[in-house]
């Protein structure tokens, strides 16, 4: 993958097994970003070939009629303001017009309730923290689940989950990432620079940079390594492998 005739991602190779959780790691611009907007149907590659869940990927998400089921909850929970919470989560239900508004009444409240926001669907998201506005993008991804075929393991993708929140709140959404992958019974990946969430969120932690995947192992792995792309990114050093952004 390039931006022009820089490469982004180069002769990149990721597998995931089914109900893996996995955390991407490294310095900003590495391009961990690009990863998840490839998965999620946003770009597509400029070489090579994307699969996911076996079928190759040769168009955009909005391009397709039955895309993958593959759900981006993004740094910014991209809530609409005008809406209310319920709103905000039957949004997808709503615009296909496949149910009634009873029906995703239903469905929006379990998944509220999920994650613990049962008693907000009637307010705003100007209303709520930044914490609870994170957790009601994470509802609007668990409901794809009640419209998706039975038995269809989708994947999840986290982009920064937890930036700019309190330790409290991330803890939350830390615990949450692991809930929502179990609940949808899917596999996840989480792009990350917060040590707790990568080892909380992850069980697994690929070490990303000049496009292509240095380290990978076990969060266990990635606590104790003395790998120095893993050592330099852990302690947040300026001496070692990685360079600034701005050098």
């Amino acid at each position: 993958m390039q931006w022009g005739a820089s490469p982004v991602l180069d002769k990149l190779n990721l597998e995931m097994s089914a109900g893996e959780r996995l955390a991407i790691v490294g310095p900003s611009g590495s391009g961990k970003s690009t990863i998840l907007r490839l998965l999620a149907g946003l770009l597509l590659p400029t070489a090579g070939g994307l699969r996911i869940f076996g079928e190759k990927q040769t168009y955009l998400r909005l391009d397709q009629s039955h895309p993958p089921d593959v759900r981006l909850v993004f740094q910014n929970p991209a809530l609409l303001g005008s809406l209310t919470v319920e709103e905000n989560v039957g949004f997808l239900l709503k615009r296909r017009g496949q149910l009634t508004d009873e029906s995703i009444h239903k469905r929006v409240m379990i998944a509220l309730e999920k994650v613990g926001l049962y008693d907000v669907a009637e307010q705003f998201p100007g209303q709520l923290s930044g914490g609870m506005q994170k957790r009601v993008s994470f509802a609007r991804a668990l409901i794809n689940d009640s419209v998706r075929e039975e038995n269809v393991m989708p994947l999840l993708l986290y982009d920064e989950p937890t930036a700019g929140l309190d330790p409290v709140a991330c803890t939350r959404i830390e615990d949450l990432i692991v809930k929502t992958t179990n609940l949808a019974q899917g596999c996840s990946i989480v792009v990350s620079h917060v040590r707790s969430t990568i080892e909380r969120s992850a069980k697994r932690v690929l070490m990303l940079y000049e496009g292509n995947f240095q380290w990978q192992g076990s969060v266990e792995e990635f606590i104790e390594s003395e790998n120095p792309y893993v050592k330099q990114f852990r302690t947040g050093s300026l001496q070692g492998p990685m360079q600034p952004a701005d050098h």
